[in-house]
């Protein structure tokens, strides 16, 4: 039996998910980063896109947005403010959150008006890309 580690992912809304893998990617500030059992302990931000994890086998995939990332030895816990999996996601919503995002940033904006369209833009892609993971567009 392969060594696992829990991963638990938390959003505002409740827990995504509480379970075993074997390999946790995620999307974090430094780049993509690949979490084993018994990695070191470390603390980092979660970007938005896609954080994928193995077991049994079979490789899951989550569209994530932005949050922190804690891991300790044999655990690895996630609090974000967006954790979908692919088969939740409505493409077609998620399109036009992107092209709505996209025209607001051809506009004047303050600059937290530009800092939140970008964040909205980038939950978008991230969606996206998980959703039409494997097909060709």
């Amino acid at each position: 039996m392969p060594l696992t580690l829990k991963l638990e992912i938390a959003t505002p809304e409740g827990t995504v998910y509480s379970e075993d893998a074997e390999l946790v990617t995620i999307p974090a500030v430094e780049g993509e980063m690949g979490v084993y059992p018994q990695h070191i302990r470390l603390m980092t931000k979660l970007v938005p896109g896609e954080l994928s994890f193995h077991r049994n086998g079979r490789v899951d995939f989550l569209a994530v947005g932005e949050g922190l990332v804690e891991v300790t030895g044999n655990r690895i816990s996630i609090l974000t403010d967006m954790a979908v999996p692919a088969e939740k996601i409505d493409e077609a919503k998620a399109e036009q959150e992107r092209l709505r995002a996209d025209a607001q940033l051809r506009a004047q904006l303050s600059a937290q008006d530009l800092a939140t369209v970008n964040a909205s833009l980038a939950r978008s892609l991230a969606q996206l890309s998980v959703k039409r993971r494997g097909r060709k567009i």
